[in-house]
């Protein structure tokens, strides 16, 4: 893949995360949209229904209210002439003649004969409107005779309900002649006014609907204005959390925004000023703690040779050393050790913290290195070597044998003996048995008591030491650090841990290549000799 189609994948890339991060439902612009969106819902339905409500009482009422004025009219006029005891062809055709108003309704009207029977007339024939299309509570309500009052004048009124035949809504109305008279009943559609008010109603949709899609519109401008201030800002604060301390935002307005930009600045510059402070401290301090490491080595180089000459002179017999004095010449000469210990581990120690420290890599057999490393400080009696040659490693030996010898050296100092080596190889995914990958595997086991639970988590600290009451051991504490670091960079690590059986167990895991680790390498001498034996 080119450069050109590797930064088009990667644009591609962040897009699709910006998409998903503004579409994913914890996302505040999307938030913004909803809350915009059913506000405007809201409102948009509230409104259409309040005006749908009212359009429909005033269609159906205006309608309504014409077609019973009418019919009130129809029923004075033209029933009003009708004998006492009308015949059934006077009803007909009083009734066809009051459906003949214009305003299209059906009539039925009910009397006595002059023989006591019920007669009826219909407008629409005897197949037309009749008796059965009027609810009972309707004629009910207009036989029902009301007592003559103050309030009321007259012993019936005019009623009337609105009932649905088949889907189609209809206003049903009946009444009384006053005075005595027919009694009359009337049936008006209203299908053209549901229809007016069916069109409403999709109108009044649609208009919610286009509300709708209109304020998330604006919502999601909105938000943009809102929230770019916003993501500018997390972006500014990922870059300073990524080490990019020179981060600042630009600053436009007098909106919180730009107060919260202000303050973000502000913030950034202090963090910057403090950064830069403490790092100018803490590299003073590796400056003092080098320099210091280089200018006591020129007097060591001079106080070793005499303790040298001094330790001569005890293992002489029948030396000069006035017995008197031969206690303090002993804790002359391991005081100078030590203190020679001590400067070179700083100076080691310095060399991790100023990043100087490199590898010179090696094909080594790992078994042989460890063979040697115990055979230089006299350890055979007192370590077992559970291991087979030909594990083979690409290292740093001298790096290797200063882990190693920190290692074994704190496991015979503050374990029992004796104390196990072993060594074994893990392979590496996909590594298809090439031994080109993988990992060497080293654990140091002694047969002590074990390290305390509150320790274990401090045994690799610098100066760290398990027990206050030996404040003037051997080790400086630095010891299990260097090999820490050793290990750090060769691209390895360092565990510590109790055995079930008894005793600790330090694990050493390094990579079989360490080259292909890509760690700093060099070709010269990688500095000194590394400290033994500290806990």
């Amino acid at each position: 893949m080119t450069r050109e189609h590797r930064g088009e994948a990667r644009g591609w890339s962040a897009a699709r995360r910006g998409v998903r991060s503004r579409l994913r439902f914890t996302s505040l612009r999307l938030r913004l949209v909803v809350v915009f969106g059913l506000v405007a819902l809201t409102a948009a339905v509230s409104a259409s229904g309040i005006a749908y409500w009212l359009n429909r009482e005033s269609v159906l009422t205006r309608a309504q209210d014409a077609v019973l004025r009418d019919f009130e009219q129809e029923m004075q006029n033209r029933a009003g002439a009708l004998p006492e005891h009308p015949t059934q062809d006077e009803l007909q055709r009083t009734a066809g003649r009051m459906a003949d108003s214009g305003q299209g309704f059906s009539v039925l009207l009910v009397a006595d004969d002059a023989d006591g029977r019920t007669v009826y007339g219909s407008s629409g024939g005897l197949s037309g409107f009749s008796l059965r299309d009027v609810p009972v509570s309707l004629r009910e309500a207009v036989t029902e005779r009301q007592r003559i009052t103050s309030n009321n004048r007259y012993p019936h009124h005019l009623y009337w309900q609105r009932i649905v035949d088949g889907d189609t809504p209809y206003l049903v109305a009946g009444t009384r002649v006053i005075g005595g008279g027919p009694t009359g009943y009337m049936l008006k559609s209203l299908e053209p006014e549901a229809k007016d008010l069916n069109s409403l109603a999709w109108s009044l949709g649609i208009a919610t609907g286009l509300a709708l899609i209109g304020s998330a519109l604006l919502a999601h401008a909105a938000a943009t204005t809102v929230l770019k201030p916003v993501q500018r800002l997390g972006a500014a604060a990922r870059r300073l959390g990524e080490g990019k301390l020179d981060t600042r935002l630009r600053v436009s307005g007098t909106d919180e925004l730009a107060d919260l930009s202000r303050t973000f600045n502000k913030a950034a510059e202090a963090l910057e000023k403090r950064v830069a402070d403490m790092a100018a401290r803490d590299e003073a301090s590796r400056r003092f703690v080098a320099d210091m490491s280089h200018e006591l080595r020129t007097p060591l180089t001079a106080i070793t040779a005499v303790t040298e000459v001094l330790e001569e002179e005890l293992e002489f017999e029948g030396g000069g050393i006035d017995p008197m004095i031969e206690p303090a010449v002993r804790l002359v000469v391991s005081e100078t050790r030590r203190l020679n210990d001590l400067v070179e581990n700083l100076m080691e120690v310095t060399r991790f913290d100023a990043g100087t420290a490199r590898l010179v890599l090696d094909d080594v057999d790992v078994v042989d290195q460890i063979t040697a490393c115990i055979d230089a400080r006299a350890w055979l009696d007192a370590v077992d070597l559970d291991a087979e040659r030909g594990i083979h490693a690409r290292i740093d030996p001298r790096r290797l044998d200063v882990i190693l010898a920190n290692l074994i050296g704190n496991a015979l100092k503050h374990g029992g003996s004796p104390v196990r080596v072993a060594v074994r190889e893990e392979a590496a995914d996909g590594d298809g048995g090439t031994g080109k990958g993988g990992t060497v595997v080293i654990e140091v086991r002694d047969h002590g008591p074990g390290i305390p639970e509150e320790v274990l988590p401090h045994v690799f600290d610098r100066f760290y030491k398990a027990s206050a009451s030996r404040p003037r051991s051997e080790g400086s504490g630095l010891g299990l650090s260097i090999a820490l670091e050793n290990a750090h960079i060769h691209g390895g690590e360092i565990t510590a841990a109790n055995s079930p059986e008894g005793g600790a167990v330090f694990t050493l895991r390094l990579p079989r290549d360490v080259s292909a680790q890509s760690p700093a390498e060099e070709t010269g001498d990688a500095g000194d000799k590394g400290a033994e034996g500290d806990a």
